[in-house]
């Protein structure tokens, strides 16, 4: 068992990772830049170690520094939470070979499906379904174009090492595609040094849907069940659900198999998510696998009550997996609403600045706040807009719904502008409540 894991990360995550690893008994190192030094996750570490200035190249994305925090505060194991460093596979590297266990899938297993276009080719070999697109890297804008006449428009132009919502332009026909070739390769290159690109067939109107695993080092996998993330803002997400409001009882499995499948086929270890695209027709499709704890796994953990983070740490300490498939029992319904410090009405601006009132949704049976800031706090600038998630479940989905809604009306933040108003206006939305929703509701129904 580890007696110490170091949080290679900030905000809400690494607040949460702390917690987790109090209850399990293990001691906790939380690294952090020079502004976030009152950050809640210092606070709550038994130990904080500065790695560096606010630019994040040089604080949270500096390997050196933190390999460096946890050999010298003798942390056995390092937490990446999500962003910044959780699907770098040269960190993954680095931590093994200085001793130190990360706690996510190995360095091969990151590259293998942190590639796009890689983890693309071996989901076909493995027999998972997947959009129809480019076989392999996409060289040049006369590859593209010859590519997009196959296909037939409208098309999509993807990074190979996207996410995020970055290196994506979707293009509808052919005067486009040049641009959007090259603003999504220089995109691509300047947030993750790689510029390579494949293609993929517009998929209209279509839900995103994905399935939670956990593997183990013994080659067992298992499925949590899916989240429906279709509501997204810019290809980012703005609030996910569980289960879907749509799927039916034999899609659902057949997502969940299909999920199993693609998670054994590179021998996963750790918690992850395969994401597909789900069409009018019913059928499914393979997007990309997430080698890491995503942002929205609080939904997850709420209908089936597997704490995710902690069989996380389990699987990193060797130990087989707690539960099998059959124990896995979907039950009610949970929300997850993204509040962010952002002007909906400039165009989303983010809002820096310090908190001077908060008042906290009140608990109760089914609520949970996921957060990292308090009264007298900054947003700093360097940062993603994130400040809180809440989380509410119900018996039903129009529990689950209401909650929310209670919840959102109590949230009071002054200091900083945040779109607590904008998640009210989709929760009051009529179609929204119907579960009529896919990938463009938000630009089709709220943003006019």
């Amino acid at each position: 068992m580890f007696q110490k894991v170091l949080i290679a990360n900030r905000g809400e995550i690494a607040v949460r990772i702390i917690r987790a690893c109090r209850e399990m008994g293990i001691a906790t190192v939380a690294v952090f830049s020079e502004p976030d030094r009152d950050a809640l996750h210092t606070q709550l570490a038994d130990e904080a170690v500065c790695i560096g200035p606010a630019k994040a190249t040089d604080s949270y994305l500096n390997m050196q520094n933190i390999i460096s925090a946890a050999v010298s505060t003798k942390a056995q194991a390092i937490h990446p939470g999500f962003g910044f460093l959780a699907e770098n596979s040269i960190f993954a590297g680095m931590c093994a070979e200085c001793n130190i266990k990360f706690i996510g899938p190995s360095s091969d297993i990151i590259d293998a499906m942190g590639n796009k276009s890689n983890a693309r080719e071996l989901m076909i070999k493995a027999g998972v379904p997947v959009i129809p697109g480019s076989d392999g890297v996409v060289e040049s804008v006369e590859k593209a174009k010859e590519v997009a006449k196959k296909l037939g428009y409208p098309v999509m132009v993807k990074a190979s090492a996207g996410g995020g919502g970055k290196g994506i332009r979707i293009v509808r026909d052919e005067s486009e595609l040049e641009n959007a070739y090259e603003s999504a390769k220089s995109e691509t290159k300047a947030a993750f040094g790689d510029d390579t690109m494949y293609m993929e067939k517009v998929i209209e109107n279509a839900r995103h849907i994905e399935i939670q695993i956990l593997g183990d080092e013994f080659g067992n996998v298992i499925h949590l069940g899916e989240r429906d993330c279709s509501l997204q803002r810019r290809n980012q997400k703005v609030l996910e659900e569980a289960p879907s409001p749509v799927l039916s009882e034999e899609t659902r499995r057949a997502m969940g198999e299909a999920a199993v499948k693609a998670a054994k086929a590179v021998g996963y270890q750790s918690a992850g998510t395969i994401e597909f695209l789900y069409d009018r027709d019913g059928n499914f499709y393979f997007m990309e696998m997430n080698t890491r704890i995503q942002v929205e796994h609080p939904v997850t953990e709420m209908i089936t009550g597997i704490d995710i983070v902690k069989e996380q740490i389990s699987i990193a300490e060797g130990n087989p997996l707690s539960i099998k498939q059959e124990d896995v029992v979907i039950k009610g319904h949970a929300i997850e609403c993204r509040i962010n410090a952002e002007n909906p009405s400039k165009n989303f601006a983010p809002s820096p600045g310090k908190i001077e009132y908060l008042l906290v949704p009140g608990g109760g049976l089914g609520v949970r706040i996921d957060s990292a800031v308090y009264a007298g706090c900054s947003i700093l600038p360097y940062y993603d807009s994130m400040i809180a998630k809440v989380i509410t479940y119900g018996n039903t989905r129009q529990e689950a719904i209401e909650k929310m809604r209670r919840c959102l009306y109590e949230f009071v933040i002054t200091g900083v502008d945040t779109n607590i108003e904008f998640q009210e206006e989709i929760l009051s939305n009529e179609k929204y409540l119907e579960g009529l929703f896919d990938t463009g509701f938000i630009a089709r129904e709220i943003i006019k």
